[in-house]
C-alpha cells in the first residue's frame, strides 16, 4: 500500500521524536510517496533547527543523511487543485500538496499536523494514527 507521508512524520523519524517508533511501525512494509516539496521542506527544518540552536551543523548533516535513506518516491502535484485545497482549508499550498497527493492517488495520509489532519477528515482522506 501507499503511503502519503509528510514532512512532520520524516522529520519526527529523523530527528528521534517520541512519535519516531510509531511512524516506523505504521510504515514498515508500505511504500512511502509524496510531493516532490519534502526534500525542500526538511532541508527547511533542518535551517530553523540550526537557527534556534536546537541542535549543531554536524547534527544536522547527519540527519540529513538518514532522510536521503529512507525510500520516498516522489509524485506530481496538480497545483491548481493543490492551490483550491489550500484556499478551502486555509492551508499554505505546500500543506495542500500533500493531500492533493492522497486525493488523487487514494492513498491515506501520516501527519503529525494538526490542522492537515482536520482539513483530510474534511476530505474524506483516511488519516493513519499515530
Amino acid at each position: 500500500m501507499d503511503i502519503v507521508i509528510d514532512a512532520s512524520a520524516v522529520l519526527a523519524v529523523v530527528v528521534g521524536e517520541p512519535e519516531r517508533d510509531r511512524v516506523v511501525e505504521v510504515t514498515t512494509g508500505h511504500n512511502l510517496v509524496g510531493p516532490g516539496s519534502i526534500p525542500w521542506e526538511i532541508g527547511n527544518a533542518f535551517s530553523a533547527m540550526l537557527k534556534q540552536h536546537r541542535l549543531g551543523l554536524e547534527q544536522a548533516r547527519r540527519g540529513l543523511t538518514i532522510f536521503q535513506s529512507i525510500p520516498i518516491r516522489y509524485l506530481a502535484v496538480d497545483l491548481e487543485n493543490a492551490v483550491s485545497i489550500a484556499h478551502a482549508n486555509h492551508l499554505y499550498a505546500y500543506d495542500a500538496y500533500f493531500l492533493d497527493c492522497a486525493a488523487r492517488h487514494a492513498a491515506p495520509l501520516l501527519t503529525l499536523d494538526r490542522s492537515l489532519r482536520r482539513a483530510a477528515g474534511k476530505m474524506g482522506i483516511h488519516v493513519l494514527e499515530v
